[in-house]
């Protein structure tokens, strides 16, 4: 077999792939714990608490994966000035409050500083000052911009200097400053726009000579058009400042509105669920995809404001019971990519399910494989588990018909593609000098590891992928038998998952150290024993027999894999355990939500609920939003949460995992068209009800409290 280690090709030195560095990130300066980022749809600004975006940060204005903006910075008398309060209004909207600092000619205190500021169609910033002086006092207010064209990708790992190739066009009376780069086919433009023009235009800066008598406003407005093309969800518009006051119509507040609406006992619930109904409203993409609109969940900020396959697919099963929107369009704009040919830079095969889609200049002048990109093992059976899950919910017989031909191409893909050497297991090696090394969900280098800390050799099978593999088909037998009407391929189905629930049964079983299931089989057919949390997706997706699922059970829940936040993804026995490792003992809530639905699936209530509550007290830390994920320490040893570093936040799956805790709690399932409810509220949590859920093209309301509880269609 070929002794060949998932080890990450980067023939670009600084270059790292989105998902590949893992906790091998490189990150450049950090622009401080306050840091706010407003965002909409794939445009963000990222800047520290004084609104500035220091130059050689991570911060700055970035649409469609490349930074328009990499320095941004307000000074007064050439100082810059100093914070108040700042604070981001809704995920779109900011303001900061600000005076300055002690400077030639003024004292300290002497101003105050208003920015507020908007990303929607464009990037807007309304600067407000007033002067407490007794006197009229005269300073020069200089806004310094830097602009670097640079791919995402570059961002966190290296910047290449395009300097030479960046020209500038800024008008001389002080209105616009306009900076363009065009090489190798690949073409951006950056336009500042001020509302008052400036006195001068020193270098890349806007420079104005002010004076100020004293409690009198002086305001300019900063604009910076964004590029025409895709991905901004209906964006808020009006006055910035009829924006930040609430005075104008809010397309965000109906879409939030729209959503079934959770009310509990158990405030900091409510909160959190509260709080990721609004994080996944900020994430949302509206996409042209072939010719048509589709609304879907992007991966998170800052490096995710993408459509993905593994991420978007998951978010879209956890908030199913919210409503249907974001299920619809992940499947359709999924289905709409999916791949056609073989390609090896791209990992593409006939039928497979993409990874991830990227719109800079490193991917569209081919450097980067991301056009999209196809290496992931998982993407095609998790969207085959959403087709199925999405029609539980709606009985939409008309879609799933419709997505017949991609069902049947994802279902070839699995069995010609995914099983590379005919042995029933899909497994993954990249083809590509570009590609990921591992492309399970654990995709950092080290992310599939053997207890002892060996890499194993490709081709790797993983377990969580044998475990999506054999639900797959089991719910593509159910379509069979319903809107698909084919009895045959139904059959043949259930009897492929039925010899895949055998086979990896007897390869993938452990009976060591208490008895578990090996992460993996290597390219050599062996088991990779390391104890990792992916024995919870295997619960998830019901191939695990019932007399094994005690064993299963205790291990998630002992010591060693419960740090009392979450399930770590690796066990603290392992010797690659690391509390901030990536994937190597690190608590990641979206996997935790999914042993959640996993052990309420096999009746283990309590655990399920235990690991439900750690996860919301760890919201509660954070302001009710869960990061990407949290260090593997013991909580009974620092007391409160640790994030990890460089977590994403928001993170798409993260902000789902609240709704999948919710549903596994009401043990809410729609099933051949009747919504079910198996209630086990922690006390806790108290009383849950949900108003306006939307399933079956009707609406219903629900409510429990302990084991008791009921579901009926809402009034009117």
């Amino acid at each position: 077999m070929s002794a060949v280690r998932p080890t990450p090709a980067d023939p670009t030195p600084g270059l790292t792939s989105a998902r590949e560095g893992g906790d091998q990130r490189a990150v450049p300066p950090e622009l401080g714990p306050d840091s706010l980022a407003v965002l909409s749809g794939p445009t963000f600004m990222y800047a520290d608490r004084c609104g500035d975006v220091p130059p050689g940060s991570i911060g700055g204005l970035v649409h469609l994966d490349t930074r328009l903006v990499s320095g941004w910075v307000l000074s007064v008398n050439g100082e810059r000035l100093l914070a108040l309060r700042s604070r981001t209004l809704e995920h779109y909207s900011a303001q900061y409050v600000l005076t300055n600092a002690e400077v030639p000619g003024l004292p300290p205190n002497s101003l105050g500083v208003r920015r507020l500021r908007l990303v929607a169609d464009g990037f807007h910033e309304r600067v407000t000052m007033v002067s407490f002086r007794p006197e009229t006092v005269r300073m020069e207010l200089r806004l310094s911009v830097a602009v670097d064209f640079a791919d995402l990708f570059e961002v966190k790992s290296g910047v290449r200097d395009r300097s030479e190739q960046i020209s500038r066009d800024h008008r001389p009376d002080g209105t616009e400053l306009l900076f363009s780069y065009r090489a190798d086919g690949f073409s951006a433009e950056t336009r500042v726009r001020s509302s008052r023009p400036a006195d001068r235009v020193d270098g890349d800066a806007l420079v104005w000579d002010i004076e100020l008598p004293p409690r009198q406003e002086w305001e300019v407005d900063l604009h910076v058009p964004l590029p025409p093309g895709q991905g901004v969800v209906e964006p808020v518009r009006g006055d910035i400042a009829d924006v930040v006051h609430r005075r104008v119509e809010d397309p965000l507040r109906r879409w939030v509105e729209e959503r079934a609406q959770l009310r509990s006992d158990h405030q900091g619930l409510e909160r959190t669920v509260r709080k990721s109904r609004d994080d996944l409203a900020a994430l949302r993409l509206d996409l042209e995809v072939k010719g048509q609109r589709i609304m879907l969940p992007g991966a998170g900020l800052p490096w995710f404001l993408a459509v993905f396959g593994r991420d978007t697919l998951i978010t879209a099963y956890q908030t199913l019971s919210a409503g249907p929107t974001l299920a619809l369009g992940a499947l359709l704009a999924l289905a709409r990519l999916q791949g056609t040919r073989c390609d090896d830079f791209t990992d593409e095969e006939p039928g497979k399910i993409l990874h991830e889609v990227r719109s800079g200049e490193l991917t569209r002048t081919g450097v980067k494989p991301y056009t999209p990109n196809y290496g992931t093992a998982d993407a095609t059976q998790l969207w085959l588990i959403l087709l199925s899950e999405y029609w539980r919910w709606t009985r939409d017989d008309e879609t799933v018909r419709q997505l017949r031909d991609n069902a049947v191409a994802a279902l070839h893909w699995i069995d010609n593609y995914g099983d590379r050497d005919g042995d029933g297991y899909v497994e993954y090696a990249t083809r590509s000098a570009e590609g990921l090394g591992n492309q399970c969900w654990r995709d950092s280098p080290e992310g599939v590891c053997f207890a002892d800390g060996r890499i194993p050799v490709l081709p790797i099978a993983t377990s969580d992928v044998q475990g999506y593999t054999y639900d797959a088909k089991l719910r593509l037998a159910e379509l069979a038998d319903g809107p698909l009407a084919d009895p045959g391929l139904a059959q043949r189905l259930r009897a492929d998952a039925a010899r895949l629930h055998e086979r990896f049964n007897r390869d993938f079983w452990i009976d060591d150290r208490g008895g578990y299931y090996a992460v993996g089989l290597d390219g050599d057919k062996t088991p990779i024993d390391a104890k990792t949390s992916n024995m919870g997706h295997l619960l998830w997706s019901g191939i695990v027999p019932r007399e094994r699922a005690d064993a299963v059970v205790r291990q998630l829940m002992s010591k060693a894999m419960f740090s009392g936040w979450g399930v770590r993804t690796l066990a603290r026995s392992e010797r690659l355990f690391n509390a901030v490792g990536y994937h190597l003992g690190t608590v990641w809530p979206h996997d935790n939500s999914l042993a959640v639905l996993g052990l309420a699936r096999y009746g283990y209530r309590a655990e399920a609920n235990r690991i439900s509550l750690a996860l919301l007290e760890a919201a509660e830390q954070f302001g009710y939003r869960l990061p990407e994920a949290l260090s593997g320490f013991d909580r009974e040893r620092l007391i409160y949460a640790v994030p990890y570093p460089t977590a994403c936040s928001p993170q798409a799956w993260a902000t789902g995992t609240p709704l999948a805790l919710v549903r596994a709690m009401l043990g809410l399932e729609a099933t051949d068209g009747r919504l079910v409810v198996d209630p086990d509220i922690p006390p806790e949590i108290g009383r849950i009800t949900v108003s306006r859920l939307r399933a079956f093209g009707q609406l219903w309301d629900l409510e429990a409290v302990g084991d008791a509880g009921y579901v009926r269609l809402a009034a009117g």
